[in-house]
């Protein structure tokens, strides 16, 4: 009987994180299971370098050549910067749906509404983007997954519908992976996650190993974009911008974390840190390994291009299908974060139909209709695209600007506040041995904002390499700006339609343990 009475005692860690997180006003209704690793994995599988690297490797090289290598080290430092400060938040607002519940600490109601609105945009476009990457990679294992036509080039139309359909199934199956509870998607996560990084080393291995060249490779211009490098160069950049977002997942799932003040922080820098490198090495790998730098198959065939080349058939085979675990755990992680985001933000009332997206299944202890919003809207914006072989570049490009805003709105208010004392003048910020950046905060802070402004004006600039490689209106060329106006107009909309009185509701779902 004691033996029975220990194993449902609760765990003291759990009650103490709990009580905190009552501290802020907010009812524990999520199972909170994730540990250490866990938490690392959701957000190295956001960020996820084998599915963005071999989504975006062609793109990059097709600009900048060789050399731009370099974008990937200096977007890490910038990003460094951005998660240094996300990590300082993630210490003292251990709350679910982080860059809406930061912003809103930081700055006030408005402004955390908005930057929760950008980033659940973002997410549900992030997702979308991420999920059609399994067409650059399970053609490839077996022409049996081309369900439609013939060529499997994503930037065909051919390969853009079957790209819809195999993004579309995946984001069916991610959603039903987040109803069933936080334990499946932890457990799935963290395989894959696993699956990945195996897959990352034994990539490295392959390109280090069967190396045509030196690392002298990475100074070699000679196959960039014609015109001056520097604008070449800048939008290579694009690749590296897109695949180093998303570290903040962690404290997306704070609420479902053991002792997030402490885990989440150093999570947010590892899984970028990790990222990079892993990153890092494959980029340099794949510019030596490859078998011509000039005959056009870097650009159009990317990285699949080099370890079929340097892989006889079986083991590269293996390869990619490590590539389409990774795949299918960044879309599955992406769902996850936004999920908790609208979660929190319709916890405080602060969306419409709020009582049923901040409602928890009392089984699965999960937001069931945050996952299943997602998921649809995901599908939605891929079949509105379907047969538009610019879906690709342009959902890149627009979700990653709009994530970019979303962080400056966490960014700028933050350095507002330091500069008037933060966080000595918020008592729910303050705790002994928690992550601070001390006196570096301002100045490590003032960067960030400075970098995350440039690379949002640069990643929507209307380039028609990147919106319109093959051809299109002028509402396609300005698609990033377009879709950030029409975000917020329909930002304005939605958050007049929540009126006061309805803010200030915390729905009796929010508020019943699960």
């Amino acid at each position: 009987m004691a033996a029975t009475l220990d194993s449902v005692a609760p765990d003291p860690s759990i009650s103490a994180d709990s009580a905190d997180l009552e501290r802020f006003g907010y009812q524990p209704v999520l199972h909170r299971k994730l540990g250490r690793y866990a938490s690392f994995a959701a957000g190295f599988s956001f960020v996820s370098i084998l599915t963005t690297i071999f989504q975006f490797f062609g793109l990059g090289y097709s600009f900048g050549g060789a050399a731009f290598f370099w974008t990937w080290p200096i977007v890490f430092a910038g990003q460094f910067l951005v998660a240094l400060n996300f990590a300082e938040l993630a210490a003292r607002y251990p709350i679910s749906g982080c860059i809406y519940q930061w912003s809103r600490h930081l700055a006030g109601e408005l402004v955390g509404w908005f930057a929760g609105w950008m980033m659940i945009i973002a997410q549900i476009v992030t997702a979308a983007a991420a999920a059609i990457a399994l067409q650059v990679v399970l053609p490839s294992i077996w022409s049996g997954f081309q369900f439609y036509g013939t060529d499997s080039a994503l930037t065909s139309h051919d390969g853009a519908v079957n790209a819809v359909i195999l993004g579309s199934v995946l984001l069916i199956v991610t959603t039903l992976i987040n109803v069933v509870g936080i334990d499946w998607m932890a457990r799935i996560n963290s395989l894959g996650v696993t699956i990945e990084i195996i897959g990352v080393l034994a990539v490295i291995a392959v390109f280090f190993t069967h190396t045509d060249r030196g690392p002298g490779v990475v100074l070699e211009t000679d196959q960039a974009a014609p015109g001056p490098y520097w604008a070449a160069f800048l939008v290579s950049g694009l690749m590296a911008a897109y695949v180093m977002v998303g570290f903040d997942s962690a404290g997306e799932l704070s609420e479902e974390t053991k002792n997030p003040r402490h885990v989440a922080p150093r999570t947010i820098l590892t899984a970028l840190s990790v990222s990079a490198l892993g990153g890092g090495l494959i980029l340099i790998g794949a510019l030596m390994a490859a078998p011509s730098l000039s005959d056009g198959s870097l650009s159009t065939g990317g990285l699949a291009y080099v370890i079929e080349a340097k892989l006889d058939s079986p083991a590269g085979k293996v390869v990619l299908a490590c590539v389409a675990c990774a795949i299918t755990v960044c879309t599955l992680a992406i769902q996850t974060a936004g999920s908790r985001l609208m979660f929190s933000m319709a916890r405080d009332g602060r969306l419409p139909f709020a009582k049923q997206l901040a409602a928890v299944h009392p089984r699965f202890g999960t937001p069931v209709w945050p996952a299943v919003v997602i998921g649809a809207l995901g599908i939605g914006l891929l079949v509105l695209n379907l047969g538009n072989a610019a879906i690709f570049a342009t959902l890149a490009s627009v979700c990653i600007v709009t994530l970019y805003l979303a962080y400056l709105l966490v960014t700028v208010p933050l350095l507002i506040r330091r500069i008037k004392g933060w966080p000595a003048d918020d008592p729910a910020a303050q705790g002994e041995g928690l992550f601070s950046l001390g006196r570096y905060g301002i100045p490590i802070n003032a960067v960030a904002v400075v970098w995350g402004l440039a690379m949002a004006i640069n990643l929507a600039w209307p380039r028609a390499e990147v919106y319109t490689p093959a051809g299109g209106g002028w509402w396609m060329l300005w698609a990033a700006p377009l879709f950030v106006i029409a975000t917020v107009l329909v930002g304005v909309v939605v958050h007049r339609l929540v009126t006061p009185a309805r803010t200030a509701a915390v729905t009796e779902a929010a508020v019943q343990p699960a």
